[in-house]
């Protein structure tokens, strides 16, 4: 079987047990980077030298029917080099590859950058979402698209353009919209840092150093009574769209019912 095991983010003191027992015995791993497996193994005391097989973003297509394969009679235990694999790191392809071939997949849970930077954040965390890392270019247009998400938002950044995110942010979702930037997590130089978007712009202009996970507060539920959502559905009707979807497209944005919405204008028209 193909086992997906979670890697400590930073405080090595985090590794499981399972994590530790699967370690000693592996005959085989997949991983992200092999020198940082090894390091991995010295860094936790174990002797064990298993087979190593570089599983990367630029070969992971190529690589997942041979691991499939080996899996079939056999285990391979798959590490990115921090946290979860296939969570905005290798190990997607090989999954559904082994999912399609009848291979059994299974994970040694652990931890989650994405979940320990949700949980600290002081944001809602009921309802969230994972966007994974920020696109370099276009970041306004990106958060433009964004700008009816009433979920909590969570994304990966470089130090190198968080000042630069955050600024864009700002930009497309309002200035007084709240995040919180959190930096080095589990490591001794951890730091959260809360505010608005423009007040953690201007703390970060000078740059920022470690792993960063960025925390976005979800925009705020629309209010609208039922003549107005008629109204503005009517309206992207007159502009071509289709009664059901601008029903749909309003619901979503007002939290009306979609069915309220759809006969009303239906009635209106």
């Amino acid at each position: 079987m193909i086992i997906l095991a979670a890697t400590p983010i930073g405080n090595l003191g985090d590794a499981s047990r399972r994590l530790i027992e699967a370690l000693s015995s592996a005959e085989i791993i997949a991983s992200e980077d092999t020198r940082t497996t090894i390091h991995l193994l010295s860094a936790l005391g174990i002797t064990n030298r298993p087979r190593l097989i570089p599983l990367h973003e630029h070969n992971e297509d190529a690589k997942a029917a041979e691991i499939v394969e080996l899996a079939r009679d056999r285990d391979v235990l798959v590490l990115s080099d921090a946290g979860m694999p296939a969570i905005s790191d290798p190990g997607f392809p090989l999954v559904a590859a082994a999912a399609a071939s009848g291979v059994t997949v299974t994970a040694l849970p652990g931890p989650s950058a994405v979940l320990t930077a949700l949980a600290v954040s002081g944001l809602p965390t009921d309802r969230f979402t994972f966007e994974g890392f920020l696109p370099r270019k276009g970041r306004v247009a990106y958060f433009t698209g964004l700008a009816r998400e009433q979920r909590t938002m969570v994304f990966f950044e470089s130090p190198n353009r968080l000042a630069a995110a955050l600024a864009d942010l700002a930009k497309a979702l309002g200035d007084d919209r709240r995040v919180a930037v959190c930096r080095e997590l589990t490591k001794l130089h951890e730091e959260v840092k809360r505010g608005t978007a423009s007040e953690l712009a201007e703390y970060f202009k000078d740059g920022a150093r470690g792993e960063i996970c960025l925390v976005v507060a979800g925009a705020a539920p629309a209010t609208a009574d039922l003549p107005d959502g008629i109204a503005q559905v009517l309206a992207l009707v007159a502009q071509g769209v289709r009664l059901k979807e601008a029903s749909a497209e309003v619901a979503e944005a007002t939290g009306l019912s979609r069915r309220d919405l759809y006969e009303g204008a239906l009635a209106a028209r």
